[in-house]
């Protein structure tokens, strides 16, 4: 039974895990991060227009099947997402996130456009490991 789970329930019994164990302190941080990542998100899709916001929000869940609330829980189908609708152009818009939520946390944002390698997911991941709250 144990082989035929995917990676996918695999992570998310194990994300459930480490939740279950964080400490009071673990999960307001937590909550904290995700306020600040889905505020970032709204700043950057709203620099589109308030129209296109609403609009990507309603593509990203009909057809994605991601609501705006749950962004931050899934942030690899997020981001994913945004690189469908948007093809190439989806890089602009995860670096405006990014800048944004740098800014919320107080920390400078370097983007490396000459790393390919360097993935929106990963810059989410830094800002998290290095809050200081």
């Amino acid at each position: 039974m144990y082989a035929s789970r995917t990676s996918h329930q695999f992570y998310k019994t194990t994300k459930e895990k480490k939740l279950m164990e964080m400490s009071t302190l673990e999960l307001l941080r937590d909550r904290a991060f995700k306020k600040l990542l889905l505020e970032a998100v709204d700043e950057a899709l709203s620099s589109l227009g308030d129209s296109s916001k609403q609009a990507i929000y309603f593509y990203l869940e009909e057809t994605f099947k991601i609501k705006r609330q749950s962004i931050p829980n899934k942030i690899e189908e997020f981001a994913n997402a945004i690189e469908k609708i948007f093809g190439r152009g989806a890089k602009v818009l995860e670096v405006q996130m990014m800048k944004y939520l740098y800014e919320k946390v107080g920390r400078d944002f370097e983007y490396f456009p000459e790393k390919d390698d360097l993935l929106f997911i990963e810059y989410v991941e830094a800002v998290y490991l290095h809050m200081n709250f």
